[in-house]
């Protein structure tokens, strides 16, 4: 559940406030009034704005899985291609599945449009509904053969360097890529990873264990 508090000139007004602004139907929302505010003298001297405290009826995570499939609409609108975005909610994330037929379109390089849609989302509904919202837009199912694609590449680069003893790096990758390398070798006790670069340029780093002190140093690069 999640609790917001709204005021106006009266109650009533509150509420469509309230149902306005969360985009939810007045019953919905289980509503308490903390004052119902006070005209005052004239209209003017002592008068007091209506409060009240809004619960909303289904939990957080639905909520934000609501209102996050709201916004993609809302932006994909702007795109001349037949869509539909289908909302659910697993192990507390809000996951948007976009079936299209110009799923490549919405993919770009690398993933690079699909993230920045996740991005722009995430910030909307967080600063709508005051809270992080734990998001992934995917399409085609794209996000589950991209992280294939990396483990295999992870995989790859870990045997190069037991093999070299040579530090080796990828290109450059977004956080979430980057976490799918790290996990991908946690469990192998032969190398390590660490994050390296700023902003769009940061990389993973994958070095032998015995040779720590060399991820300080230039790497040898690999795409």
């Amino acid at each position: 559940m999640s609790t917001f508090e709204f005021e106006e000139k009266s109650v009533e007004e509150a509420i469509e406030l309230a149902s306005r602004q969360l985009k939810l139907p007045r019953e919905k929302l289980e509503i308490e009034v903390v004052s119902k505010g006070s005209s005052g003298i004239f209209g003017i001297v002592g008068a007091r704005r209506a409060k009240i405290r809004v619960t909303t009826k289904i939990p957080a995570a639905g909520l934000a899985a609501e209102k996050s499939k709201e916004v993609l609409d809302e932006i994909l609108k702007h795109v001349d291609l037949p869509m539909v975005v289908e909302a659910e909610t697993r192990e507390g994330y809000c996951y948007l599945n976009i079936i299209s037929n110009g799923s490549g379109l919405l993919i770009g390089k690398r993933g690079k449009t699909l993230n920045a849609l996740q991005f722009l989302v995430s910030k909307i509904v967080s600063r709508q509904t005051g809270e992080n919202v734990s998001l992934v837009v995917d399409t085609e199912n794209y996000r589950s053969k991209r992280e294939e694609s990396l483990y295999e590449l992870a995989r790859q680069l870990s045997e190069k360097v037991k093999k070299t003893h040579r530090s080796l790096t990828t290109g450059p990758m977004s956080a979430q890529d980057r976490r799918v390398v790290h996990l991908a070798l946690k469990e192998d006790h032969e190398v390590r990873t660490k994050s390296k670069g700023e902003g769009n340029l940061r990389r993973v780093i994958i070095y032998p264990v015995k040779k720590a002190k060399e991820a300080d140093k230039a790497p040898e690069s690999a795409e």
